[in-house]
């Protein structure tokens, strides 16, 4: 148990792994990439959106640690590993001083770059290529490469889906966003996506509408929908059941509306203009995002059934994928394109989380250091007095991927 902690400790701190195993080749690479190509393949099979996804988010990751790895050979650091996922090696290769490979666990990626802090040993010989060696400039640009690299990918794929198909912009008609299982509106047969005409023989020009017209009948009373579905004007009948909430005393439809969304042509200028302020407002939704994530008693609350609010519950990657499914479903390659881009948002704000094991905790270890030292005397931080609070850290982490992947499976995002 020791070792294992002094391992983990070790390599929070180094950023990476330290061991200097041997490649890994022969049958256990070819076992480990056949799992992974199967499990690629089946995830095609199942939905081509979802899979659409998944690699995306895997060349944002692998984009993520090339930021890393070019930033730091350029600036004179020495880089020895090169690895997709964590854990064990499933497959590696040696390039001249740098080993590349694949790991089992698909939670991450690493670059492993030398002297990150005084508690990461370094060869003499190696120690004016060690990252805590160089320049505060250097230093900080190689460890926000991968949050930078985010942002790039992110305007990038806003870019395109803008100059292609358009900006997404709610239209004049509003449609059905859910239906409430058990309510009226399923028992008459309305369905995600329809478009309402009319209800009650009134035009419906806002979501609002149909609360009013719902609100001026009775329980028990039964409302004639007009929708359009597939390019057709189909006619419902559905009875307005009692409010789940004994509370309300108005009658219940069983359906929650919105304006529709369609894609709208841009210009390419205004495409592009628009990726970048988008991408602002991107990143300030992501800083709640972030603090919600981070906030352990709105995660208790989403695991005790306290907070229903599925907007502020935390989803992991698999919980995502699965939302890509019906996001593709709705939007096609677009909408999973737009998801992407803000999924790079959100996880480069997050990366910048100024405690260790996050590229911030790194980038906040240089700026202090910076501040620290005087001329011709640089200042070196004692690392070893965060190691508790980076091993908190790390372990908060965990239970946020756990309580992640439980609401993920028992009450999935939708």
């Amino acid at each position: 148990m020791s070792n294992t902690y002094e391992k983990i400790r070790g390599e929070v701190v180094a950023g990476g792994a330290l061991e200097a195993n041997e490649p890994v080749g022969g049958r256990r690479a070819v076992i480990g990439l056949g799992i992974i190509a199967a499990l690629l393949v089946a995830l095609a099979i199942a939905n081509i959106y979802s899979f659409v996804f998944v690699v995306g988010l895997l060349v944002s990751i692998f984009l993520h640690e090339m930021g890393h790895f070019v930033t730091a050979r350029r600036s004179g650091m020495k880089v020895t590993q090169f690895f997709m996922g964590m854990g064990p090696k499933v497959w590696s290769f040696r390039r001249g001083e740098i080993e590349y490979g694949v790991r089992a666990l698909p939670v991450g990626a690493f670059v492993r770059i030398i002297g990150m802090n005084n508690l990461d040993e370094t060869a003499p010989e190696d120690e004016d290529r060690a990252y805590r060696n160089k320049s505060y400039p250097r230093r900080m640009l190689t460890i926000t490469a991968g949050s930078i690299m985010h942002m790039i990918i992110a305007i990038t794929l806003l870019f395109a889906v803008y100059s292609t198909w358009g900006k997404n912009e709610p239209s004049d008609r509003v449609g059905v966003v859910e239906v409430v299982e058990g309510g009226g509106a399923q028992a008459a047969g309305i369905e995600r996506k329809d478009i309402f005409v009319s209800v009650d023989g009134q035009a419906v020009d806002g979501a609002d509408d149909i609360g009013v017209i719902v609100r001026s009948h009775q329980v028990g009373d039964q409302l004639l929908l007009v929708v359009e579905r597939d390019g057709k004007q189909v006619e419902l009948t559905a009875t307005l059941g009692a409010n789940p909430d004994p509370e309300v005393t108005t009658p219940y439809l069983g359906i929650s509306s919105g304006r529709e969304y369609t894609f709208v042509d841009q210009s390419l200028s205004s495409a592009f203009t628009d990726s970048f302020t988008d991408l602002g407002s991107a990143a300030w939704a992501s800083v709640g995002g972030v603090v919600k994530v981070l906030n352990p008693v709105n995660i208790y609350e989403h695991l005790t059934g306290e907070n229903t609010d599925q907007s502020t519950q935390p989803v992991t990657v698999y919980g995502i994928s699965r939302l890509s499914s019906d996001i593709g479903n709705e939007t096609g390659l677009p909408g999973i394109l737009l998801t992407l881009a803000g999924v790079n948002v959100f996880v480069g704000l997050l990366n910048m989380v100024p405690l260790l094991p996050f590229d911030g905790g790194h980038a906040a270890v240089a700026t202090y250091e910076r501040i620290r030292s005087r001329k011709g005397k640089p200042y070196r931080a004692d690392v070893g007095k965060m190691v508790p609070v980076a091993m908190a850290v790390m372990t908060f982490l965990v239970f946020v991927l756990f309580a992640g992947l439980y609401l993920d499976i028992t009450n999935p995002i939708r």
